[in-house]
């Protein structure tokens, strides 16, 4: 393992067999985490090359259970680099499974200010996320779609090591991040992916061009395993929807799939990717066929019956309300608004949901977006921050703007 750790140190690159060696090593306890810990940082400084990637991929899906579902019909997963307000998964599993590309999804819980799927999903009251291995599949058969957390049985050396990596500054290494998301998407068993990449200050990549590499990586990689994918790079700057918090933006997603007046943004980013789903799963015209099961609630129905699959029911689906108001932050001064920060406000949406489960931020701005002093530019919605604090972090200036492009590139 030292000779490992100073090889890569010096910018060699280690075969597939060393590789397998070293994830066999530490997940049985022969190699400890010191050693783990300072070959993470060596390829935090070094990189892994394409076929390292591969190979730690493969050793990590190989260090436990494999999920397997028939041929046909073609089953996609979707993933997310993580963001604040991001509803897209519970928007889009649901529209792509009313089109008849069944759906597998593996989330996460929340990380530092980004919202976790399944935190949002267990903010409905019966919802069960824990489902076991065959339960998982069964359910994907029958009604199109699951949305579940990944089992600790599914790459198990992957788990210990992003644990490690979180606690030891290595997370943001691209050839590590994309052995950790196709470790578990492999072992997850779908047969095609869809990565949402995010890039800007809330995001992992801040950087345009490394949100691309990543994106670029993903691709390539899960192309080395047979597994067809499709990539977007998207904006994470500001937050993606209206709402932020784990339960409000549980509600948000909900009244989307019911017909209401969504958000503009959301909107975009869901049928880019749900047409990226369909087109994997052989269905033409992705963006018409995702349009016309929200507006006939085929999309909805497919939401309820997965709720209820899994432990809810639709009545405790559609009585979530938000907790109560409790203020409302108003601009300081007339202008455009310049910034928002996300993270700022995804930690104080964490901070509101520890009280209540759905207690949150509503935005009712954008960036680009003119402003007049006193107007309304969010509502704060139980108790754990302040007004000052969420005004603090929607900057408003006198010089003139434009909305940003959200959808930055698609592989």
């Amino acid at each position: 393992m030292r000779t490992a750790i100073e090889r890569k140190r010096d910018g060699e690159s280690l075969g597939a067999e060393t590789w397998h060696a070293i994830v066999a090593a530490y997940a049985s306890g022969v190699v400890d985490d010191a050693q783990m810990a300072a070959l993470a940082m060596a390829v935090h400084f070094r990189e892994l090359d394409l076929d390292e990637i591969v190979a730690l991929t493969e050793a990590m899906v190989e260090s436990g259970e494999r999920l397997h579902f028939p041929r046909e019909p073609f089953v996609v997963d979707k993933h997310s680099s993580g963001g604040v307000s991001d509803i897209v998964s519970l928007v889009a599993v649901p529209i792509v499974a009313a089109c008849g590309v069944p759906v597998a999804k593996l989330s996460g819980r929340a990380l530092g200010h980004t919202g976790g799927t399944i935190d949002k999903l267990e903010a409905i009251p019966g919802f069960r996320s824990a489902l076991e291995s065959g339960e998982f599949v069964a359910q994907v058969e029958r009604i199109g779609c699951a949305i579940a957390a990944a089992s600790e049985a599914l790459a198990p050396a992957d788990k210990r090591l992003y644990r490690l990596r979180d606690r030891t500054g290595s997370v943001p290494s691209v050839g590590l991040i994309v052995a950790s998301i196709l470790s578990k998407k492999i072992a997850g068993g779908a047969h095609g992916f869809v990565f949402d990449v995010k890039c800007g200050s809330a995001a992992f990549m801040h950087g345009e061009n490394d949100a691309l590499l990543l994106a670029r990586r993903l691709v390539e990689v899960a192309g080395r395993f047979g597994r067809p994918a499709h990539a977007i790079v998207s904006a994470m700057s500001e937050p993606l929807g209206r709402c932020i918090g784990t339960g409000i933006e549980t509600i948000e997603a909900r009244d989307f799939l019911r017909g209401a007046r969504s958000d503009a943004r959301v909107h975009e980013l869901v049928t880019v990717v749900a047409a990226k789903m369909l087109a994997l799963g052989g269905v033409a015209d992705g963006a018409r066929r995702a349009a016309a099961a929200l507006a006939d609630g085929s999309a909805y129905e497919r939401f309820v019956a997965m709720v209820e699959a899994q432990g809810a029911t639709r009545g405790a689906l559609e009585s979530l309300t938000i907790a109560p108001r409790s203020h409302e932050v108003r601009a300081a001064l007339a202008g455009t608004v310049a910034e928002i920060d996300a993270v700022a406000l995804g930690n104080a949406a964490r901070r509101l949901t520890q009280r209540h489960a759905t207690a949150g931020i509503e935005l009712l701005v954008r960036v680009g977006e003119r402003v007049e002093r006193g107007a309304p530019l969010a509502t704060i919605y139980g108790e754990g921050a302040s007004a000052h604090e969420i005004q603090n972090a929607i900057a408003v200036t006198a010089l003139p703007g434009a909305p940003p492009p959200l959808v930055l590139a698609q592989l």
